[in-house]
């Protein structure tokens, strides 16, 4: 896995939080912001495919059938 460097701006009580935990756990703060927005990247994702399947049950999408994509893959 890359592992870039970022930079963000975040509001003091945060990085006072991050930091009290950090050393408490001793964690870098690094591993612990990372393995945070994983966390939230995973609830995104459950929130939309919630959201999607609200619309395609409201008719507000169109779907498309497996056999249709099969054939137009020419499978």
């Amino acid at each position: 896995m890359q592992v870039l460097k970022a930079t963000f701006t975040l509001p003091d009580y945060i990085l006072t939080e991050l930091s009290e935990f950090a050393e408490e756990l001793g964690e870098k703060k690094s591993h612990m912001v990372a393995e945070a927005l994983n966390q939230y990247f995973d609830a995104l994702d459950l929130k939309l495919a919630l959201k999607r399947s609200k619309e395609v049950r409201q008719g507000a999408v169109e779907t498309i059938s497996f056999d249709a994509i099969k054939q137009e893959l020419g499978l």
